[in-house]
């Protein structure tokens, strides 16, 4: 007997509740990288994100997040991980400085429908080293995210995100224990989506699948260790980490990125992918 999937698959009007989320996600994660500057802390970043959650009318994703799952529940709204954090950062009296790199991940749920997405930016004038991690970490979510298509692989994806980085030879690490993954009436659902892997393999995707593709490069080791809060993850050797994502669903006219203010068409058509929502 064939196993059934249980990859969600979403109808095009799930699809529409999803993307209304997904905007509240990329304003919200807009808003908090404008609001970011030297001498302010990391929870005040995430105070802005929470006025956001409400002026919505939205929930958080992350907010309580980890308990019964034995971790403590998440505490934030936001994952704000700086320099060498790679992920899952407690917002709190962290002071940002000149020159800090900053991932901020975010998520919420409007009407039942989760929309997930994460960006890096410098807080000031970056290094030469911060923005080119953060620039190639950013492309390969886009190669990633261009390389879904229905009747393709899991592994397709992977395999672009990998290939991506690696088109920058060995200098990038690209940390494989955290993946992306599916999304919708809850923010982690089947499948996974790593970070490295072959074209060809895993799950088969399928019209209304909706995923999440994040890369997490650094500029070192892809070797990571976890603090004593049990969230947040950071480079054994201290080199510097970016995290970039999207939510992104596969429709019957081509790729919606849920998440991005223009749904992805520019980065898509830039790579040859099509681009196809369902309306705004």
């Amino acid at each position: 007997m064939a196993r059934r999937s249980s990859i969600e698959v979403k109808s095009p009007e799930q699809i529409l509740k999803m993307r209304a989320a997904g905007l509240v996600v990329g304003r919200t994660l807009q808003t908090v990288k404008e609001a970011a500057r030297p001498g302010i802390t990391t929870a005040d970043l995430d105070a802005v994100a929470r006025e956001c959650i409400a002026r919505a009318g939205a929930v958080s994703s992350f907010l309580g997040y980890g308990g019964g799952f034995g971790l403590p529940p998440f505490p934030a709204v936001t994952c704000i991980s700086v320099n060498s954090a790679v992920v899952h950062g407690i917002p709190g009296d962290h002071v940002l400085a000149d020159g800090d790199l900053v991932s901020v991940d975010f998520g919420v749920s409007l009407a039942g429908w989760h929309g997930d997405s994460a960006i890096t930016f410098a807080v000031g004038t970056p290094s030469p080293e911060a923005e080119a991690l953060s620039e190639v970490t950013r492309q390969a979510m886009w190669d990633g995210v261009a390389a879904a298509r229905i009747g393709g692989r899991i592994g397709d994806i992977s395999h672009a995100v990998e290939s991506s980085v690696r088109s920058h030879g060995r200098r990038y690490g690209i940390v494989s224990e955290y993946t992306g993954h599916g999304i919708g009436t809850a923010m982690h659902q089947d499948p996974d989506v790593p970070n490295i892997g072959r074209r060809g393999r895993g799950e088969l995707l399928t019209k209304g699948v909706c995923l999440a593709i994040e890369p997490m490069v650094t500029a070192g080791s892809a070797a990571t260790a976890t603090l004593d809060d049990e969230w947040t993850v950071v480079t054994r050797d201290g080199s510097l980490a970016s995290h970039w994502e999207h939510t992104v669903a596969l429709t019957g006219t081509g790729l919606w990125v849920l998440t991005a203010e223009d749904g992805g068409e520019a980065e898509l058509t830039a790579r040859g992918a099509r681009f196809g929502p369902l309306g705004d």
